[in-house]
């Protein structure tokens, strides 16, 4: 939803449930409140989008990242591009009265040319409006990207670079996807 939130969206191929009333992001005309699948830890988890307004970054802000798909199922997609989102595990999810919103800041995480040319991290390139095409990543060192640890990881060892997308939201997690 991250990337789609200036884009149109368009109907994705597979067929899309909507989870009381909350639909998915990626069905056609969707708008906020919405969910969308994202890895934790490993885990797959239902994020629900309440607010795309940009806001100003924060430090308290946790980062979400934008990768390629993990699986053969991506999370978001078609439009504009199919992808996977990863974000960290944060503070209990069950607030006292309901579900724990938090703030959330976007980044792109691509493989560098260290990356790429050592074999170490694996591209999907990722036809990307606007710029072209892009190095999603997709593994490195042949491990899927599904947690913070491992892309954070990665981009100190210069495998991969993230690119702040300026997109600050607030969501909240859904445990059992």
């Amino acid at each position: 939803m991250l990337v789609m939130a200036a884009t149109p969206h368009a109907q994705a191929a597979a067929p899309i449930t909507q989870t009381a009333s909350v639909s998915n992001c990626n069905l056609s005309g969707a708008t906020t409140p919405c969910f969308e699948l994202v890895w934790v830890e490993g885990h797959q988890f239902k994020m629900t989008f309440i607010d795309l307004n940009p806001q100003p970054h924060s430090p308290s802000d946790v980062n979400f990242y934008v990768l390629a798909p993990q699986t053969s199922h991506p999370q978001g997609g078609p439009v504009p591009f199919f992808h996977d989102h990863v974000t960290a595990e944060t503070q209990p999810q069950k607030a006292s009265h309901g579900d724990f919103n938090l703030n959330y800041h976007g980044f792109f995480v691509f493989c560098t040319a260290q990356g790429i040319s050592s074999g170490a991290c694996v591209p999907t390139m990722t036809s990307f409006p606007g710029d072209g095409t892009v190095p999603f990543a997709t593994t490195v060192n042949g491990h899927s990207l599904t947690s913070s640890n491992g892309i954070e990881s990665a981009a100190n060892s210069g495998l991969v670079t993230l690119v702040d997308t300026g997109a600050v939201f607030i969501a909240s997690l859904h445990p059992g996807a």
